[in-house]
């Protein structure tokens, strides 16, 4: 049982309550009902999004992505919307999403602003949405627009059967705080919470995935995102509730999976 029982237990029903008081209806319409299901025997290359996000990645190396995401059979490729494009068509006739993100790395963009990244990256190609929710709403505890600063992007998601996940930034967080968050995602009807964008100190923690795995419970996803650099890392959060994982490192945790030495450059591509 963890310590933070009693804790989750006060605080989502403090958020229900505020939202019931704001006439505030929980949303439905999830794309799948059991997204925080891992399959028996599932690879952990299978719950790689395969990630590249840093402001100077080129179109040669959105390519190298995407090469090794068809080799190791990784969930997606995440990528800044100006590359969906691109890994739409290298990806095409593939398993293999097109992740890309909104309101990245902040949150602070205006909800119609979201819908409209969302929309856009969509139409282009993109498969699954990372939105980064606006944690300067959870701090001041503006659940209202929370809810409408998530719930827009998901229902601009499921319109076209796409993932929404939505980035908490768990370093930024208290635990009261991430309880918060993740209920409100919940009920705005998001798909997956996930722990961290990378760019704002911190990652994901065995710890904050079980807390958030706890408040959502097995009807959402849980993404662990941030530091995630080898297999027995990948495996920790995992077993603590991840059934998705964020990384840079996909090509060496698939490595290692496999019991090949450490990866280095692709040499095929």
């Amino acid at each position: 049982m963890l310590q933070d029982e009693s804790l989750i237990i006060k605080t989502v029903r403090q958020v229900q309550a505020i939202l019931g008081e704001a006439r505030i209806e929980p949303r439905t319409g999830r794309t799948l009902p059991d997204l925080g299901q891992v399959p028996a025997a599932q690879p952990v290359a299978a719950l790689i999004d395969h990630t590249l996000l840093k402001p100077d990645a080129t179109a040669r190396q959105i390519e190298k992505i995407c090469f090794e995401a068809r080799e190791y059979g990784f969930a997606s490729v995440c990528v800044n919307s100006v590359y969906v494009p691109l890994a739409a068509e290298l990806l095409k006739g593939s398993p293999v999403k097109v992740c890309t993100v909104v309101g990245f790395p902040l949150g602070a963009a205006l909800p119609q602003v979201k819908v409209y990244e969302a929309d856009e990256a969509i139409q282009r190609g993109a498969r699954e949405i990372d939105m980064v929710l606006h944690v300067g709403a959870v701090k001041h505890r503006d659940l209202a627009a929370l809810h409408e600063d998530i719930g827009d992007v998901a229902v601009a998601c499921h319109e076209n059967n796409i993932l929404c996940k939505v980035i908490i930034e768990t370093a930024l967080l208290t635990d009261e705080e991430k309880i918060i968050a993740c209920q409100v995602a919940r009920m705005a009807g998001a798909d997956f919470v996930k722990t961290s964008t990378g760019f704002n100190g911190g990652g994901a923690t065995p710890a904050d995935v079980a807390l958030m795995r706890a408040v959502v419970g097995p009807g959402m996803g849980v993404k662990a995102s941030g530091g995630v650099r080898d297999l027995a890392a990948a495996q920790a959060v995992i077993a603590a509730g991840a059934n998705r994982i964020g990384t840079s490192a996909g090509v060496a945790i698939a490595r290692q999976e496999r019991g090949e030495a450490a990866a280095a450059e692709s040499a095929a591509y």
